[in-house]
């Protein structure tokens, strides 16, 4: 009697550790799309523009430009402003890119539009922007910064702006709500879940790292760090039908090695990788 109690709660865990990590049980036709290519984070920046040297900053419009030129697909990130504006920029703070210790969040877009990126007169665009710039020349992965109540005008936002779009997009986030989020209101759209292993993070985030929240995104893709290719809980993932996609790689060297564990790859400061995307 003992052995099976025992064997009916082993099986039990079992069964509900594959509910929790499991991504989602359909194939997305746009995995097809997504599959094989390399995806210019932040645009393709870090590249010299011009005979003045300097160079193109992150998540600007040139970058977005000179990555649709090549043949790129891009990812962006996107906050919400304090008037309810989507923009694209990165960090939780304008500090590194702007020089300003304030959140995007807690600025209007007038205010915003009044800072440039960087080094350079570049400033930080409107996702509308962004979609005018690319105009559907190549895919878009847009990563929703958010990780507080204020996801859901994020996604209403960002949505009634991505909804009139043309071009082929897909979504990300860290934050597994606001997949779940899409999941309820536009199942259509492919999503994929961010994550790391999170090794001095606290216990919720390790269940982040480990896809425990899988059950609440039901993700048709994985953005994984590179590194942790062969992470256990990544790998069971992919094997159970999530999409494994490698982030960030910084030179070739670091693609030919996570070619083994991903399949797409999220790359920085590589120009000459569109032709393999052209020919797909």
């Amino acid at each position: 009697m003992p052995f099976i109690i025992i064997s009916a709660v082993i099986l039990l865990l079992i069964s509900l550790f594959v509910f929790a990590i499991a991504p989602a049980a359909r194939k997305h036709p746009d995995r097809e799309k997504l599959g094989g290519i390399y995806i210019a984070h932040r645009g393709l920046h870090g590249i010299s523009k011009g005979s003045d040297g300097k160079m193109i900053p992150e998540n600007s419009l040139a970058a977005f430009e000179l990555a649709s030129q090549k043949g790129l697909a891009i990812e962006n990130d996107i906050h919400l402003t304090k008037d309810g504006e989507v923009v694209v920029f990165h960090d939780d703070s304008l500090l590194r890119m702007c020089g300003i210790d304030k959140k995007p969040e807690d600025m209007t877009l007038a205010e915003i539009k009044e800072l440039t990126l960087a080094d350079s007169e570049e400033r930080i665009p409107t996702l509308k922007e962004c979609l005018d710039t690319v105009k559907g020349r190549v895919p878009l992965l847009i990563e929703f910064k958010s990780a507080d109540p204020s996801y859901v005008k994020l996604c209403e936002a960002a949505d009634k702006i991505l909804s009139e779009y043309k071009g082929v997009y897909w979504i990300q986030s860290f934050y597994p709500l606001v997949l779940f989020w899409y999941r309820k209101n536009r199942p259509e759209i492919m999503r994929g879940q961010l994550s790391t292993t999170f090794p001095k993070g606290e216990f919720k985030k390790k269940l982040l790292g480990a896809l425990m929240y899988n059950f609440l995104a039901r993700p048709d893709f994985i953005s994984y760090e590179h590194i942790h290719g062969k992470y256990f809980f990544r790998r069971f993932c992919a094997f159970l039908g999530g999409f494994p996609v490698a982030w960030t790689l910084r030179s070739k060297e670091e693609i030919e090695g996570a070619k083994k564990y991903f399949k797409t790859f999220i790359c920085e400061k590589i120009d000459d990788l569109g032709e393999v995307n052209r020919e797909k």
